[in-house]
């Protein structure tokens, strides 16, 4: 029977480099003596190596999100430019770094680096955390000594982007939610209130109104048949999310129907042709060959609509088509954009002008997020109103008859 794999885990080390100085730092292995002999590899004569504590209470955050990267990004742009060494730039972002995972994460692509690999090919050891447009950027910044600057550049992209991002799930949670909670709000109503009010209504000896003879068969149907619907919504919400992830075909559906939708289609076609203008221009002004740079804008503009033009635009710029004609032709692009990339091409300045639409637009769905947000408040609150207090009055009828009666 196979036997699994060591865990990697994080040790501390000290020890002397071959000019005889003491240095010390971390480094991930799955053993003392791996760890040892990776050093030696290194240059470096270790005299001490132990497993890094654990913290006492939990193992702490190690799960390494978008922003994390993000932020990483900028702050080994920064190091950069202020002319500190890349394998040192890398020891000082993981050293202060709170989040465990991020911290080995980093400390393993500053070995690799020690042990004579370039930094593009020790980060795309990691896909999960830095995709192609990352790894092709760096790589561009290497290969044209200019690695401090297109850090800059792609520290500004990803910051752009994360903020896209953050507004269009803020655009998609923010009704969701109150949607939820009014769907909580009325099913509690259903289970646990309105029965006490039906044996109420069962010693008036009289007739209930229409309103409220409904409400009291659905929280009987509801008391009945809360499992079936917890069922439903569980099995409809897994079903479509495992379809989104092995369905191509549900996948294109979703994404088509999404931009067609009313208000978030619009948010949705914004934001898609922000990511574009954004991806395109950072990897132009990197020096990436167009076609090479169309294979990475593909995998970034967050819609398969989208992604499935950019690849057709690819095919067609690859024969010597114009970028501009290109767009036009995909039929996704407004004609200010068409018309503004084709003067950047005039003028030899797409990345330029691709900058500025990308600015453009990104205001735009700032903006369109803020008034979409704006415009639902008042709706939900009204539906809100009609549901609970639809439930509350119709509880009510019935007691307000009955005082008619009396007087």
């Amino acid at each position: 029977m196979a036997t699994t794999a060591a865990k990697q885990e994080t040790f501390i080390w000290e020890g002397k480099n071959s000019k005889g100085q003491k240095t010390e730092g971390e480094a991930l292995g799955k053993s003392i003596a791996l760890v040892k002999a990776d050093l030696r590899r290194q240059g470096i004569n270790p005299t001490k190596v132990k497993k890094k504590p654990k913290p006492m209470f939990g193992g702490g955050n190690t799960k390494i999100l978008p922003a994390d990267i993000s932020i990483f990004a900028r702050q080994l742009a920064t190091m950069m430019d202020s002319g500190v060494p890349l394998v040192q730039s890398f020891e000082i972002i993981g050293k202060g770094h709170e989040n465990k995972g991020m911290s080995d994460l980093l400390f393993a692509i500053k070995n690799d680096i020690e042990g004579g690999t370039t930094l593009s090919e020790a980060l795309a050891k990691h896909p999960l955390q830095f995709d192609e447009l990352f790894c092709n950027l760096v790589q561009a910044g290497e290969h044209a000594g200019i690695l401090d600057s297109i850090l800059d550049k792609i520290a500004t992209y990803k910051e752009k982007t994360e903020a896209i991002k953050k507004k269009i799930k803020k655009a998609m949670t923010y009704p969701i939610a109150i949607m939820v909670v009014a769907f909580v709000i009325t099913v509690i109503l259903l289970i646990f209130v309105i029965p006490q009010f039906e044996q109420l209504f069962a010693g008036f000896g009289a007739d209930l109104p229409a309103m409220t003879k409904f409400v009291v068969a659905m929280s009987r149907w509801m008391q009945d048949w809360w499992w079936a619907v917890l069922i439903v919504i569980f099995g409809t919400i897994k079903t479509a999310s495992e379809a989104k992830k092995r369905s191509k075909a549900f996948n294109i559906f979703l994404d088509k129907y999404l931009l067609k939708a009313p208000v978030v289609g619009m948010i949705l076609h914004k934001a898609a042709i922000a990511r574009f203008a954004r991806t395109l221009s950072t990897m132009f002004a990197a020096g990436v060959p167009l076609v090479e740079a169309m294979d990475s804008v593909s995998g970034a503009v967050g819609n398969i609509v989208y992604k499935e033009a950019v690849i057709k635009m690819r095919d067609e710029v690859s024969t010597g088509t114009q970028i501009n004609v290109a767009m036009k032709a995909a039929n996704l692009f407004p004609h200010m954009v068409v018309q503004m990339v084709a003067i950047g091409e005039e003028a030899g300045s797409v990345d330029a002008m691709l900058a500025k639409v990308a600015d453009f637009y990104e205001a735009e769905v700032d903006d369109a997020v803020d008034n979409m947000t704006a415009l639902l408040e008042p709706i939900i609150m009204a539906f809100l109103g009609v549901v609970i207090g639809g439930l509350v009055i119709a509880m009510y009828l019935p007691i307000f008859q009955m005082g008619k009666v009396v007087s």
